[in-house]
């Protein structure tokens, strides 16, 4: 669909000639945010039109996440996402952030089998990923990912990690259940963290990780912001499914989701809703929205 005359079911944008009226978000720019405690935002977006109604919502950062083989091609997990795919999502995305405000930050998803075999695959990866528009790139999984981490880091490739329930081992992980509620598996957790902190990533995704862990690790990280998804209101920030926060989704909302959609009259309404109850902490709420 091509948005014309500043018009849009999606809520009014500002017109494509017209200056930005915030300053893009920069690496220096997020460790900015989260040395001052001010909460990052992140929704997953995956097409170009909604890319640029989450940017000119104010949203910071756009994860082009590889849910989109659940969310836009209905395979049951992420596993089938091929690199190509993401290639193509990525750019669309990176066009429709340009479209209108060019601010966010937008991360793309390695996905499942770009990465594993070695450092120097994952940097190949990668670099298809960054080519095709994205500022940082986001991998699964706990030790065994710091040294692709500072391999990658090293080369001018920001790196966004990602613990807890990690979709791409759903099926050695036995399902979608949260992660770290033993006193081993949280302790390995924050081992994980620390050491991804010290290979360089900038952001750490916990997803469906128990909130009081979830604030532990936030502490112990202030070189790395924490994206919490399920995983209680004491992260750095927090990131949602874009569907998922519309409401709109192909099976029942996970417990850690809120509909922003109800009662905002447009999508870029709800997205400016999310935006504002990430910046203020009413979400989410541990008690509704965590474990």
């Amino acid at each position: 669909m091509t948005v014309q005359n500043n018009a849009s079911p999606y809520g009014t944008l500002p017109p494509a000639s017209s200056p930005a009226t915030r300053k893009p978000v920069s690496l220096p720019r997020l460790h900015e945010m989260h040395a001052r405690g001010e909460k990052i935002t992140m929704i997953t977006a995956y097409d170009a039109t909604f890319a640029a109604v989450a940017d000119a919502a104010g949203v910071e950062t756009i994860l082009v996440g590889d849910s989109l083989g659940m969310v836009c091609q209905g395979l049951s997990s992420t596993v089938g996402v091929t690199l190509e795919t993401m290639r193509y999502h990525v750019e669309s995305v990176h066009r429709g952030v340009q479209r209108v405000q060019g601010t966010a930050w937008i991360i793309g998803d390695l996905p499942y089998g770009s990465y594993h075999e070695s450092k120097e695959q994952a940097f190949r990866s990668a670099a298809v990923l960054m080519q095709a528009g994205a500022h940082m790139v986001k991998l699964e999984g706990g030790g065994w990912t710091a040294d692709t981490t500072r391999f990658l880091v090293e080369r001018g490739i920001p790196v966004c990690a990602h613990l807890g329930l990690t979709p791409q081992s759903v099926h050695a992980l036995g399902g979608y259940r949260v992660q770290g509620k033993t006193e081993a598996s949280a302790a390995q957790l924050m081992r994980d963290a620390m050491a991804l902190q010290d290979a360089g990533a900038t952001l750490l995704v916990l997803e469906m990780v128990p909130a009081a862990l979830s604030a532990e690790i936030t502490r112990a990280l202030p070189q790395c912001a924490t994206i919490g998804i399920g995983a209680g209101v004491d992260t750095a920030g927090q990131v949602l499914v874009l569907h998922d926060m519309l409401g709109v989704n192909l099976g029942k909302n996970a417990k850690f989701v809120r509909n922003f959609m109800a009662g905002a009259g447009s999508v870029r309404g709800a997205m400016e809703a999310y935006v504002r109850a990430v910046k203020d902490g009413s979400f989410p709420v541990n008690a509704e929205h965590a474990w």
